[in-house]
């Protein structure tokens, strides 16, 4: 079989697998995998044999099978991580991960589940169609048991295994050229990954369920900012979702759009930079993760994304300054800062007035523009975790009103957040693309919002059980341990074959607890740890400032905004059950508390950022103390699954 499609050590038919000697399909394998181990090596000759052989009894036992498939160490593509071997098997994908041992861990059954997850969420040639993951001690024999969706037994099973398999939905044998066609998989990117694809290609990577859930919306926006300049008009578009819906993704595939440039309206006596959007985030650590990454691509990374507070600084202090932008993208625009906030955070700029909210500000920035304006609010929902953010889409509303020429001005919004504009008198019109509903960030559990929704609501944990339990097989992950040593141990081993993913150590701000065991949540330390490298190092990077240390911590405010494929969270004492209830009675104080109008909120709304940053699943660590125990019990029972040490 041709090497010319995908990556991958060895692809044949059954037949031609077991005719070939051992030690040639390794040595194959050894000139693909060119930076091997001795352990690797020694792996592939503990498994090629068994392997060869259970082929053998299928072919012996189902005569179509001379036209399946055997790939071995397929590389995903656009990812470091490689199966061990899939077996194309009618028209299913038997995802086979090899252990050298006798018993099974749990991070072993999440890396193979992960495996069968991510070609079924991913992969062309696997929508549709069963994905079977195998996965097989060495060292064992017979079949073990299914957990979290994954077949466990020793290699003298696979043979039965696979022959007991009947056609899922009989679509036909799986062709193994289509399913090793370069783009057959194309994984959803990261914030991280999408923006470095949008500065070097000018587009993201066409995600089949991302695009389903995200094309109505971005194709809306287009047309009302075309609508826009065409009729020389000031419009402000709302685009709200759930957390994980692809909010940021279409935000920055709006900035990047190529037809923007025909638009841009010449100034006299002035010199523009010819850029027609901006994408902005009140979100310091979002900007210098994004800036890191780019950094390459010139200006330190700053030319892609910038800082709404650098943004107010430069335009509020001068009047006379208009933004060369015809498209300001305000991202996570209900969280931001009221007019008390403002002041603060500007007291010391030249030339600055009080008295305006960022939204204020921003309308007023936009009316400055020759002609036409599109500012676009990326919206989300419960993650206002700053003081001075708690002023909600009301502050969109009154800025519009108090506009130097509000009759020009047209509001677009989903009919959910209309409430905010119903009582005014500013024109709005309802466009329900503008909701992203459906979560695309973590893989196929759709429903990890909802999830959090109902476990921060204190909803009964027979409840949160059923769909935890839903989730699970979906590939969606939650795991919970009271010693940190054993959960640092679990996304080790879990991700030891992916050096490209990403596990950090998470926990609230406002926790007192935290550490004296071992999580550094304190100011000071937390105040040292560099974003850019935390989230974008690899693990070897000299420094040791990468996250998969599981060394150096962050909390929700340098966690909100981006992703990690797994969180180690670290559950402080700042809320917990008590009495039946969620209690924040032990959190940190504000410094200024006049400024913040419900604690209790700000520190349900942490902890929603905290649950929902990892895309593969999120670990929970729940220190050993008396009065965290009906928060551990509580979780356990609402179905984070312990981590057998």
């Amino acid at each position: 079989m041709s090497n010319s499609f995908a990556r991958y050590g060895w692809g044949s038919s059954f037949p031609e697998f077991i005719e070939e000697k051992p030690i040639k399909i390794r040595e194959q394998l050894e000139n693909f995998v060119s930076d091997a181990s001795n352990s690797q090596v020694r792996a592939w000759d503990q498994s090629i044999r068994p392997l060869q052989h259970e082929v053998r009894e299928i072919l012996a036992n189902i005569e179509v099978s001379k036209q399946y498939s055997t790939i071995l160490e397929y590389e995903l593509p656009m990812e470091s991580r490689r199966t061990d071997a899939i077996l194309l098997v009618d028209d299913t994908v038997v995802v086979i991960e090899f252990k050298g041992k006798e018993k099974a861990s749990q991070a072993d059954i999440d890396q193979t589940a992960a495996y069968a997850r991510d070609l079924s969420c991913y992969h062309r040639s696997c929508w549709n169609r069963r994905t079977e993951p195998l996965l097989v001690l060495v060292r064992a024999n017979g079949y073990i048991g299914c957990e979290c969706g994954v077949h466990i037994m020793g290699p003298d099973y696979i043979d039965t295994h696979v022959s007991d398999l009947s056609p899922s939905n009989r679509m036909g044998i799986i062709n193994s050229s289509e399913f090793l066609e370069a783009d057959a998989y194309c994984p959803m990117p990261t914030i991280v990954q999408a923006a470095r694809e949008l500065m070097i290609s000018g587009k993201v990577r066409p995600i089949h369920r991302a695009r389903a859930a995200t094309e109505p919306a971005l194709e809306k926006v287009n047309e009302i900012i075309k609508d826009a300049a065409l009729r020389k008009e000031r419009r402000l578009i709302l685009l709200t979702g759930v957390p994980g819906s692809g909010k940021t993704l279409v935000g920055l595939q709006a900035v990047h759009a190529r037809y923007l440039d025909d638009l841009i309206v010449s100034r006299e006596n002035e010199v523009t930079n010819n850029v027609p959007a901006v994408f902005l985030s009140g979100n310091g650590p979002l900007v210098q993760v994004l800036q890191y990454e780019l950094r390459a691509a010139g200006g330190g990374g700053r030319t892609f994304v910038r800082g709404v507070k650098d943004y107010v600084k430069r335009y509020s202090g001068r009047a006379d300054l208009t933004p060369p932008e015809h498209v300001l993208v305000f991202d996570e625009a209900q969280r931001a800062f009221d007019a008390e906030q403002v002041a603060a955070k500007h007291k010391s700029t030249p030339g600055f007035t009080g008295g305006k909210s960022e939204p204020e500000h921003f309308i007023d920035f936009a009316e400055r523009i020759p002609e036409w304006c599109v500012v676009i609010g990326l919206i989300g929902g419960g993650q206002e975790i700053h003081v001075g953010e708690e002023g909600g889409l009301g502050q969109w509303c009154r800025a519009i009103e108090g506009a130097k020429e509000p009759s020009r001005w047209g509001v677009h919004l989903p009919e959910h957040v209309k409430e905010n504009f119903k009582a005014s008198k500013v024109s709005y019109v309802i466009e329900n693309e503008l909701n992203l509903d459906k979560e695309i960030r973590f893989h196929l559990a759709t429903d990890l919002h909802r999830l959090v929704e109902q476990i921060l609501d204190k909803e009964r944990p027979s409840t949160n059980l059923i769909l935890a339990q839903s989730m699970e097989k979906n590939g969606y992950h939650l795991r919970i341990s009271r010693d940190l040593s054993v959960a640092k141990k679990y996304l080790k081993e879990r991700y030891a074959e992916n050096a490209d993913a990403r596990y950090g150590l998470i926990a609230s701000a406002k926790d007192k607890d935290l550490v004296h065991f071992g999580v550094p949540n304190d100011f000071q330390s937390t105040k040292r740890v560099k974003f850019g490298p935390w989230f974008g190092d690899d693990e070897g990077t000299p420094g040791r400032l990468s996250c998969r240390h599981l060394e150096d911590c962050i909390t929700e405010f340098g966690a909100q905004g981006l992703e990690l494929d797994a969180a180690l969270l670290a559950w402080g004492t700042d809320l917990l059950i008590k009495n039946g209830n969620w209690c924040n009675d032990n959190a940190r104080g504000y410094l200024k508390k006049a400024h913040v109008k419900d604690p209790f909120q700000l520190r349900l709304n942490a902890y929603r950022v905290l649950l929902t940053r990892g895309r593969d699943g999120s670990v929970v660590y729940v220190p050993q103390l008396k009065e965290l125990d009906d928060t551990f019990k509580y979780l356990t029972k609402s179905g984070f699954k312990i981590i057998k040490s």
